[in-house]
């Protein structure tokens, strides 16, 4: 049997945080096989993948690949060896365009000199099309939305015609259809004898997709176990050490509920583009609601979120708070009047990672803190460690952010925002990167602001998510509402039909409430 790779007894203690992510660890990958790395937040998978990617050093171990003892020292050894690596956390340039991004450090040249961005442009677009990815090769990085940049993280690694490809979470906000593709795109990939890693918490994926699975849990290998002789309980229990309880959550309907935020034909254009990229939205979201949002392909629900932020600025039209006009109004503006905001892009717009962790938790109230000059640090600490007991986020309180895993760094985000009770809400992918167990509890802290009087506002392409949460939903396509769902129409609609309003195959004429 071909190994693609083998790695033995690998060992991995962070000294600033005491924590032991790998803990003689052994894992090896075949060759034309799909393993999927699956285990809690914090279980130390994406740390193993970092090591075998010469990101990170291990402790102790050693590692072979094709039979063959290496020192992987760095990615640039690791692409040497044909090992690529899609990060769960884009490694972009964000003033380059996607062609500029792809073929970075293996550009195609004319005369063996000069970068040809003519035939950049070119082989990037035939692997566009190959791939069905919603991306143009000319388009600026720093202008598409998270599941956009997602993409040209993975067409990076597919350009690159690599024999072992790790992807870390490469599913988190991409939208149904693009999962699909990716799939197929993977298993052609395997067919050919490739070799595929991809790091995951998500059940249904594991079964989707693999051939075996390897379970992680507080930084030790539970076991490796064949996916078609595992069900998803069995598999949960493994990942968790208890069974976890599915509850289904959703706000209950109030009589009394009243509009807390609305947007009145509010248009985003962009400068030498005809269309625009929001084109007329109206809508109210209303106290004790839920309110959905989806959207598939293009910038929408990313511009939507930067305006709802207060990151960008409308060209038209006008959005109200509690009936007082707020348009362009800045995000610090728009959180003293009333919002809590987790977006998309975590890293970049909603935490420091060079600060504590118990920095980014107070960040957004620090007077309240505040004492005769001085902040009151005893405090601060106890109430960042309830916070992090409460949503179970490993390390300490003064604990740098960016030693935390993804879905740990998440978890952060969402007790500082969820923590404070403002008026309105706005959750963009809450859930990317969290274990079953920490997205259950961020569903019932969503919901229990919710029945406290909130509005919450949710911007997701986890289908799924959205259709257990949701009271309404509203759909976006190409920059307009292509349908308004009620309470009913929710709870009856399938994510194929939710699809085909996605898609502008089905449109329906917006109620604007």
């Amino acid at each position: 049997m071909d190994l693609a790779f083998e790695m033995c007894d690998i060992s991995k203690t962070y000294p600033e945080s005491n924590l032991q992510a790998n803990n003689s660890v052994s894992l090896s990958l075949r060759k034309g096989e799909i393993l999927c790395l699956a285990g809690e937040n914090g279980a130390g998978k994406t740390t193993l993948m970092k090591i075998l990617y010469g990101m990170e050093k291990p402790d102790f171990g050693t590692i072979k690949i094709w039979g063959q003892e290496e020192k992987i020292n760095s990615p640039l050894v690791a692409n040497r060896l044909k090992i690529g690596m899609v990060h769960q956390h884009f490694m972009l340039v964000e003033e380059f365009t996607v062609a500029q991004n792809v073929v970075m450090g293996v550009e195609p040249r004319k005369h063996g000199i000069c970068f040809d961005i003519k035939k950049a442009n070119q082989q990037v677009e035939k692997a566009i099309g190959e791939h069905h990815f919603s991306l143009e090769s000319d388009a600026l990085v720093k202008d598409l939305t998270v599941g956009q940049k997602q993409q040209v993280e993975i067409l990076k690694m597919l350009y690159r015609d690599i024999d072992i490809l790790i992807l870390d979470e490469p599913t988190a906000i991409l939208a149904e259809q693009e999962i699909e593709s990716l799939f197929k795109t993977l298993k052609g990939f395997a067919a050919k004898g490739k070799s595929i890693i991809l790091i995951t918490h998500k059940l249904q994926e594991v079964k989707r997709i693999s051939d075996r699975v390897a379970v992680m849990r507080q930084g030790t290998l539970v076991g490796i176990y064949q996916t078609k002789k595992i069900d998803e309980q069995t598999l949960s229990h493994h990942m968790m050490g208890k069974d976890i309880e599915i509850h289904r959550f959703r706000c209950a309907p109030k009589q009394d509920c009243h509009p807390i935020l609305s947007f009145d034909s509010v248009t985003v254009l962009r400068p030498s583009q005809e269309k625009p990229l929001l084109d007329s939205i109206s809508f109210t979201a209303y106290s004790n609601e839920i309110l959905g949002f989806v959207g598939v392909g293009k910038n929408e629900l990313g511009v939507l979120e930067a305006v709802l932020g207060g990151r960008i600025a409308v060209s038209q039209g006008n959005i109200y708070h509690l009936g007082e006009p707020v348009t362009n109004l800045s995000t610090r503006k728009l959180r003293e009047k009333g919002l809590s905001y987790v977006p998309a892009d975590r890293l970049k717009v909603g935490s420091s990672l060079s600060s504590s962790v118990k920095e980014n938790l107070i960040v957004n109230h620090v007077d309240d803190y505040a004492c005769y000059q001085f902040l009151n640090q005893n405090r601060i600490q106890l109430d960042a460690k309830r916070l992090m007991d409460d949503y179970s986020v490993a390390g300490t309180p003064s604990s740098t952010l960016s030693f935390l895993s993804g879905g740990n760094i998440q978890k952060v985000i969402l007790a500082r925002e969820i923590g404070q009770k403002h008026d309105y809400l706005v959750l963009s992918e809450p859930t990317w990167g969290l274990d079953v167990a920490s997205s259950q509890y961020v569903y019932e802290k969503i919901t229990a602001l919710c029945d406290s009087g909130s509005a919450i506002l949710l911007l997701s392409t986890n289908l799924d998510e959205i259709l257990s949460l949701a009271n309404r939903v509203i759909v976006l396509h190409q920059g307009s509402i292509a349908a308004t769902l009620n309470q009913s129409e929710v709870l009856r609609i399938t994510k194929a039909e939710l699809g085909q309003y996605m898609l502008g195959i089905k449109r329906q004429v917006p109620n604007g409430d």
